[in-house]
């Protein structure tokens, strides 16, 4: 079966091929246009990533300052381990840190919503713009008042 085939009838099975065609130098056999648009999809899902895990981590950092009776130590533990995994991200991806304060600004919109959705607070509550740079939001120190 071509690889072209193979690759909408079964991803894993085309994925392990197209590895091994790779590997034996054998470029010709290979299905480089699925190959390509697999690659230009690997790098959306690293920026998806990104931003998903800024939203995680901004919704919580709005929750911890708006509703501080409320803290907990499931809200620390989850900026912590959001703060851990986007160190991570950027130590995979440096060239994603350039970036990062337009992936905070998308997330942000989100971030904002989601926390007002949970803490029953209107949207107008919180910044209309992320009030952290990126250094402060990595930094393990920040816990806003």
């Amino acid at each position: 079966m071509p690889g072209s085939a193979l690759y909408d009838q079964d991803y894993y099975a085309w994925a392990n091929e197209q590895a091994a065609l790779l590997r034996a130098g054998k470029l010709a056999a290979a299905d480089i246009e699925n190959i390509a648009e697999e690659i230009e999809s690997l790098g959306k899902s690293e920026k998806r990533e990104l931003v998903s895990r800024f939203i995680v981590l901004l919704k919580h950092l709005l929750q911890w300052q708006f509703q501080p009776k409320r803290r907990s130590t499931s809200w620390e533990v989850a900026v912590t381990v959001q703060r851990n995994a986007l160190a991570r991200h950027f130590e995979d991806n440096p060239s994603r840190v350039p970036v990062a304060n337009k992936a905070i600004t998308a997330a942000y919109l989100d971030a904002r919503l989601e926390a007002s959705a949970e803490t029953k607070l209107s949207r107008k509550s919180f910044p209309a713009t992320c009030p952290w740079t990126l250094a402060q939001i990595a930094d393990e120190n920040l816990w806003p008042a």
